[in-house]
């Protein structure tokens, strides 16, 4: 089975030249590490590239996303961090008459979401398992009834994002809904997830029979083994957390249980470094991707309010491979976790958690507020929880820890990403043959906004063009694993999927914090062509502009069906005021379903700086990528209107949109 994702891929060509060649970091000063991209002539194969690193002093890590020409080196005599490239050893290199290009890797911060390290000496669990048999006066305190259907873990009556009946404050029914998954009989089995972070324990009692080591990695190490390394803080802890979510084990007295708990968990350690590389990314992220269906992260860039960065070349390779051609063609499914920056940050300047080949995930409290940590963005498609705003200290998300502990304590954006996949590793196993992008319908149409609100009021639910309800928090809504399984049984083969260029505006235009601009496209969305696209998927913003304050400019795009959405909020703490944005792909997700043929307004404005302080800007460029199909998404899908009030809803839209 091949997925036909793009039109003879194009496009992902197009975007891999020109996705971020504006990134701008929080460093002022270039690192480089003693990690080596080695391209070789011809198809050299694993044998000469051990020849060649031998006999240049390096050492053979292995090939690039299986290439059987381009390799990973690295040399032992080089630190591991430097400030200035090893020309030496890269002339040395590219001396030797295999070698075509040779290119020492830059070293960029990846850091984890939601972590809050304790002081050191002190455990940040103190949930043993000896602690596990709790007395009926505990049990009965947590008020969660056990039905004979529900989890026994002793943990469970704790995880009110399972289940929620208002323990820790929360409001009853504001939950994944996964015993109603569960009740259909899916519980993840055959589902493998990969946990990209920084390792997991997999001797943990309730993680050890869900532990896949076939498909699990050390990337930081280069073995097969990747356990946590040891702190005084349990800082590596946290990718054990997020596995016990996945799969944690259920009905063995030990700890909670995770939402796919027949699925199985792989780990990748590969965030346990000082400085990331291009080449760990990609191999992490294209690790046998017929073995792994999902791949979780819960990590990105800086979460500071002034970093915009994103994947670089070879990581974007992996990624485009892998919804292309993983899982035998279906593509895999990469679960992103959105931000923790706040208020003060927009997830869509980070070029994770705003890729259309990623599903993004923000979190939700368990009284169906924001966190205050949670970043906003158009790019978010759904929302999971996090923790609650109760000062119960268990009013965080329960999960495993490392040697064999538990917690009550795990938050942030990190633990939502897990919980996602979660789901759709119920998904899956109701339906095998969902695509990546199937995966992405389904959860457009199954999330429900169920008790979500936005405490400040500055986000409101609003309806787009073709009926569905959005949020800027929180996407499409929370993740309910009921209806999407259900759904997922009966889903039929979306049309294929194509790419319009809509149209570009270069031009320069001056604009300030009293003189905001408005750029039109008018487009026909390629009618008639190969990439005609009558019905939205994706939305790519592609703006090149600077300004006196990076951080005030704000823009929103507004549809041809009057759907407007906020693509950059204001980011007071972002003070680049040289580096701008060059071609930066800003993307919506907030016009699925809707019909592209018409008129496209770009506003750009500059809101009030410190003190009121009134800034300037250049704009260059914007250039209107749209997403979607020729023919109507849902036509072939079965729909029960009770069920899925959705689908329901869009499909009539789009039977009103023909005949008009």
């Amino acid at each position: 089975m091949v997925n036909r994702t793009w039109n003879r891929n194009v496009l992902s060509t197009v975007i891999l030249g020109i996705l971020f060649l504006g990134f701008s970091t929080t460093w002022s000063k270039e690192v480089l590490t003693n990690h080596w991209y080695v391209e070789l002539d011809g198809d050299g194969g694993v044998e000469s590239a051990k020849l060649v690193a031998k006999r240049t002093g390096f050492t053979y890590v292995g090939p690039v996303l299986g290439s059987s020409n381009e390799f990973h080196f690295v040399h032992s005599a080089v630190p591991n961090i430097r400030t200035k490239r090893s020309i030496g050893h890269t002339r040395l290199l590219k001396a030797h008459p295999k070698v075509k290009r040779a290119v020492q890797q830059t070293g960029y911060l990846r850091v984890k979401r939601g972590f809050k390290p304790k002081i050191t000496g002190v455990p940040v669990s103190e949930i043993k398992l000896k602690l596990q048999s709790l007395d009926e006066d505990k049990a009965r305190a947590v008020n969660v009834k056990i039905d004979g259907k529900s989890p026994t873990d002793p943990l469970f009556k704790k995880e009110w994002y399972l289940k929620n009946v208002g323990q820790s404050g929360g409001i009853p029914g504001l939950d994944l809904n996964v015993e109603d998954a569960w009740a259909q009989g899916f519980t993840g089995k055959g589902i493998t997830t990969a946990i990209m972070d920084d390792g997991i324990d997999y001797l943990h009692e309730d993680l050890r029979h869900s532990y896949n080591a076939k498909a699990s990695y050390d990337f930081s190490s280069n073995d097969p083994y990747p356990y946590p390394r040891y702190t005084d803080t349990w800082f590596n802890s946290h990718g054990t957390r997020c596995a016990g979510e996945v799969s944690a084990a259920r009905d063995n007295n030990i700890c909670g249980v995770g939402v796919a708990y027949n699925s199985q968990v792989a780990g990748l350690r590969m965030l346990d470094q000082p400085f990331m590389t291009d080449l760990i990314e990609a191999n992490a992220m294209g690790h046998v991707p017929n073995d792994i269906d999902i791949y979780s992260a819960s990590w990105g860039p800086t979460d500071d309010g002034k970093t915009v960065d994103g994947p670089r070349n070879m990581t974007m390779r992996a990624i485009v491979k892998g919804v292309n051609e993983g899982r035998h063609g279906r593509g895999n499914i990469y679960v992103w976790a959105s931000g923790d920056g706040g208020a003060d940050d927009d997830c869509n300047c980070d070029g994770y958690a705003a890729s259309m080949w990623t599903i993004s995930i923000n979190s939700a409290t368990n009284d169906g507020q924001t966190a205050g940590y949670d970043e906003s963005c158009s790019s978010t498609l759904a929302s999971t929880f996090s923790n609650g705003k109760s000062t119960l200290r268990d009013a965080g998300v329960a999960t495993t820890d490392l040697y064999n502990n538990c917690t009550t304590t795990h938050s942030g954006t990190s633990a939502a990403a897990p919980e996602a996949a979660g789901v759709f590793a119920l998904a899956l196993e109701a339906n095998p043959n969902l695509t990546w992008r199937d995966m992405q319908h389904l959860t457009v149409l199954t999330s429900k906004r169920n008790s979500l609100f936005d405490p400040y009021l500055k986000h409101h639910w609003k309806y787009n063009g073709a009926g569905l309800e959005f949020n800027h928090l929180f996407g499409y809504g929370v993740l309910d694993a009921g209806a999407m399984v259900d759904l997922a049984q009966k889903w039929k083969p979306l049309p294929e999927r194509f790419h319009c260029t809509a149209g570009s505006v270069k031009k320069e235009m001056k604009f300030g914090t009293e003189q905001p601009i408005e750029l039109k496209i008018d487009t026909d969305a390629c009618v008639g062509t190969e990439n005609e696209v009558n019905y939205l998927e994706h939305v790519q913003v592609f703006v090149t502009l600077k300004a006196s304050y990076r951080g005030n400019v704000v823009m929103f795009v507004t549809s041809p069906m009057n759907t407007t959405t906020m693509v950059l909020s204001q980011r007071p703490n972002d003070d680049d005021h040289k580096n701008g944005f060059t071609r930066w792909p800003f993307m919506t997700t907030h016009t699925w379903a809707e019909n592209p043929r018409g008129l496209w307004k770009l506003q750009i404005s500059m809101a009030p700086g410190k003190n009121n302080a009134m800034d300037t800007g250049s704009f260059f460029e914007w250039t209107l990528i749209l997403h979607g199909t020729k023919d109507a998404p849902y036509d072939k899908q079965v729909v029960d209107g009770n069920k899925h009030t959705k689908l329901y809803k869009v499909k009539r839209v789009h039977e009103a949109m023909r005949k008009a």
